[in-house]
């Protein structure tokens, strides 16, 4: 009996094939709420045969601590077999409803096993389907369609909630104070760039709505004077992340929101830095915002690479400037209303907002508080400060040098654009270095091993973070090692009983050192990471790699300083 892991949306599938009779088997176990370790419903029915289709989820062959956020709504298994020509097709149909977790909408898998050919989901809006080709004949097919992207289509709909009740809100607060509402799009920027940072869980989902409605009132009532008009002080979407983020955070609340997941999940997108860079020249051209977000980029990008000179280790994890960072620079500062209006007072407010990032970074890390939070919180102060940096730039107004640099205190469209291919040639150039889009010193497991051994800063720290990060993902490779820190009590507080969970958690994932540590954890056992772990391992920040073949993993594996995966790869040549 072979077991083959294929993880869709947050729910894992084992599909087994019995070469001795023939038989496939597909076995799951669906959880509730994400945060519940046993099992609500489970799911069994007859196996699929060569005679018959059917399928089965006996409980007693998976019983792993997977879990769904979303509600498990019905789950049942309806046989249907059809012939075409003399080639017979077995097919059972899945329906599950609302088991979708944000990061894996829109991704394609594809597991390649060696006995049955290959397994893929497609996960688009329409339906998903998982086909087991076996290698002796017909194909066995398992399709999963109708409720299963039920949060998918929810979460269009919660969309569409929150501009409906913007729209409502925003009507009635210009009523109430016998204002004339003018309709327009006002609404709409203000919720996506708020959903694109900040989501609640489902649960707690009516604090969006909440979160939308401090927005719109801060814009409405939180107002000054500026150039003799009256005028909203905050970036309504900063503004309530901001404050939002600051409740939970003294609340330690954060687990209530996605917001770590959004955050971690842009980075998925192939070429996302190259996108985000494209989308925001449109921008720039047209609202002249190339000073705010080019010199905000520019300091994290130089700070950076500076902490990495000085301490060998990245000052992010494993980017120059994280991709959410990089989407707030372009979207949570360049509100024309709350930013500067002189050339030189853009360039202070981006250079502000790019110390501001660099330093909440540490200062969260130091209270063990959610580093993603970064980008978020010093947006509001940054606001309150834009009238007080215009004044002092005015003094520059006769510097003839900083006229012919585009930084005079009026504004120029020449100007811009001379910006703007400044900011496409620095861009360009931190894309050929390997800074943005590609393969980062810090998605590479030895190397933090390594660093940790030679005692370099927090090295240790992400080494762990690491580690536990791949382990939620079901490496049981990560997970074993995990165990084997809390055993030895070098980089981590010695915690037998920590350890002897995460060693389970190993064996549960078939990872076979764990399963001896279970049985004599005294002298913590640890194995090379298998195939399937490497397909976590080494995604580089990006999708799991599990269509690609096992020399180019290997390979990879090599590139990224496995030396066993060297070895392997010298031994095939």
């Amino acid at each position: 009996m072979t077991f083959y892991k294929l993880n869709w949306e947050s729910c894992w599938f084992n599909i087994t094939k019995d070469s001795t009779n023939s038989t496939s088997k597909a076995h799951a176990v669906l959880f509730r709420k994400a945060n519940e370790r046993r099992p609500k419903r489970i799911i069994s029915g007859e196996q699929c045969s060569q005679d018959r289709g059917s399928a089965t989820f006996p409980s007693r062959y998976w019983q792993q601590a997977f879990h769904c956020p979303c509600s498990i709504y019905y789950c049942f298994v309806s046989p249907l077999v059809s012939s075409e020509g003399s080639t017979e097709q077995r097919s059972c149909l899945v329906f599950l409803g609302g088991c979708c977790r944000p990061r894996n909408l829109g991704v394609a898998f594809e597991f390649q096993v060696e006995e049955v050919g290959y397994i893929e989901i497609i996960c688009s809006h329409q339906a998903q389907a998982a086909t087991l080709h076996s290698g002796h004949g017909a194909p066995f097919r398992l399709h999963v369609l109708g409720l299963a992207l039920a949060s998918c289509a929810g979460a269009r709909f919660a969309l569409l909630a929150q501009l409906f009740f913007a729209y409502a809100f925003d009507m009635l607060m210009a009523w109430t104070r016998r204002d004339t509402y003018l309709l327009g799009i006002g609404p709409f920027p203000i919720i996506f760039s708020t959903n694109l940072f900040m989501w609640f869980r489902d649960d707690w989902f009516y604090l969006q709505f909440l979160m939308i409605a401090v927005g719109f009132m801060g814009k409405e009532f939180v107002r000054w004077n500026r150039d003799g008009k009256s005028t909203h002080i905050f970036n309504p979407s900063a503004f309530t992340l901001g404050l939002f983020s600051l409740v939970l955070i003294l609340t330690n609340s954060t687990s209530i929101t996605w917001g770590p997941q959004i955050a971690s999940t842009l980075s998925l997108a192939p070429g996302i830095y190259t996108y985000l860079f494209l989308g925001g020249l449109v921008v720039m051209y047209f609202f002249s915002i190339t000073l705010v977000a080019a010199s905000a980029a520019a300091v994290l990008f130089s700070l950076s690479a500076l902490y990495y000179t000085f301490t060998g280790v990245p000052y992010f994890l494993d980017s120059e400037i994280p991709t959410a960072v990089f989407l707030g620079l372009h979207l949570l500062v360049t509100d024309p209303s709350t930013s500067p209006r002189t050339p030189p007072g853009k360039l202070v407010f981006g250079v502000l907002y790019g110390l501001g990032v660099f330093a909440l970074y540490s200062i969260l890390s130091a209270f063990g508080a959610p580093t993603f939070y970064d980008k978020l919180l010093c947006v509001p102060l940054l606001n309150l400060s834009v009238q007080w940096i215009d004044r002092a730039v005015l003094g520059l107004r006769d510097k003839k040098g900083l006229e012919r640099l585009g930084l005079g205190v009026v504004p120029t469209r020449r100007a811009n654009l001379a910006h703007m291919a400044v900011w496409i040639v620095f861009f360009g150039l931190m894309t050929l270095v390997g800074k943005t889009d590609g393969r980062h010193v810090g998605d590479s497991l030895p190397y933090w091993a390594q660093a940790c051994e030679e005692g370099r800063p927090t090295a240790c720290d992400r080494l762990l973070l690491v580690e536990s990060n791949y382990c939620a993902d079901n490496s049981g490779w990560a997970c074993n090692e995990i165990g084997a820190h809390y055993m030895a009590g070098k980089i981590a507080a010695a915690d037998e009983d920590r350890a002897l969970g995460f060693f389970a958690r190993a064996c549960e994932l078939r990872f076979q050192a764990g399963c001896l540590n279970v049985l004599d954890p005294s002298n913590a056992t640890v194995a090379n990471p298998r195939p399937f772990d490497l397909r976590l391992l080494l995604r580089e920040g990006g999708q799991n790699l599990l269509e690609m073949p096992e020399p180019e993993l290997y390979q990879r594996a090599c590139e990224h300083g496995w030396n066993y995966a060297c070895n392997s790869v010298a031994s095939v040549h």
